[in-house]
């Protein structure tokens, strides 16, 4: 993505005209059917892009594949998106839809929400952090249920403003994204197949990573690395650990770590305060610590057991 161009469209008016449509009827939040925008030639590369706003679609029809980490995606089932101001993203759809494209894209300018308590909430959504990591897909009856949702806060901006829209509106948006929370929720439930090889890639990382002399050189992996090298986000690895094991990733980590030091003490001759250091501790003292919060005994005491 970084070598190609990047188009920031800075408001949804701008976002309306580049797409050939019409001005949007008000000019902080706008509905758009995703069958009518006017669709790039093929055989120019399009840019990648970047909005002032967010932008949560459902579109359905996209020919071909999109990859978001490491998986890869097909549009042929209800699948939604959700893009935070900032975030850069690109769609290349590879061959003439087999069928017509249709969905809708809501698009809602940070200015809107100023002043009520979604402007602060909206962040703690975490599907806006995965950026382009996981797609939200929808049964049919969760489809039919989010449509509704939407089509309400059309019908509410098409109306004749008045004091009492933007509260409704506001509402409304606020029960889309908690149906959609709840949606990311099941996802990771439903989607075993999909969850189990993330957390079989996490198990291969963690593993290259201790054995490969990184602890020493470089002390615990972080949160955010493991996430990267994943290709998913921190909170999106934290919410499918949560789900999966009941473990938050730094969690995760230090079982791991104290794995690798039980074999030590078990199996080697070495001294806690050398293995503390192999393993990335700057302190003895800060390893035996930790091993006693998780185990109930000193390394020592660990090791003796097996005497």
């Amino acid at each position: 993505m970084a070598n190609k161009e990047l188009l920031h469209i800075k408001s949804i008016s701008e976002y309306h005209q580049r797409m050939g449509l019409p001005k949007p009827e008000h000019t902080l939040i706008s509905v758009v059917d995703y069958g009518e925008l006017r669709h790039p030639d093929k055989s120019v590369r399009p840019p990648n892009l970047m909005f002032d706003f967010y932008s949560i679609s459902l579109k359905k029809g996209i020919s071909g594949k999109m990859k978001y980490g490491q998986q890869q995606y097909d549009f042929d089932e209800g699948v939604m998106f959700f893009i935070a101001p900032g975030q850069v993203f690109g769609v290349i759809p590879t061959e003439e839809p087999k069928k017509k494209r249709s969905g809708w894209i809501l698009h809602v300018h940070p200015d809107f929400l100023w002043g009520t308590p979604l402007a602060k909430k909206i962040s703690q959504y975490e599907y806006f952090n995965y950026s382009v990591n996981e797609a939200l897909f929808l049964s049919d009856k969760e489809e039919m249920a989010i449509n509704g949702m939407v089509r309400d806060i059309q019908q509410e901006y098409h109306s004749n403003i008045d004091r009492f829209s933007q509260d409704i509106i506001i509402a409304q948006l606020e029960l889309l994204l908690t149906y959609a929370e709840r949606f990311y929720n099941r996802q990771f439930i439903t989607r075993k197949i999909t969850n189990h090889k993330i957390l079989d890639r996490l198990e291969d990382t963690l593993s290259d990573y201790f054995n490969n002399g990184n602890l020493a050189e470089k002390g615990l992996p972080t949160v955010q690395y493991i996430a990267e090298t994943l290709n998913v986000s921190p909170g999106y690895l934290s919410g499918l650990l949560k789900t999966l094991t009941g473990q938050s990733t730094q969690q995760f980590i230090h079982d791991k770590l104290l794995e690798k030091a039980k074999e030590k003490l078990s199996t080697t001759d070495l001294s806690v305060s050398e293995i503390a250091y192999a393993l990335g501790f700057e302190h003895p003292q800060s390893f035996s610590k930790l091993f006693k919060t998780k185990t109930k005994l000193s390394p020592l005491e660990f090791r003796a057991s097996f005497n």
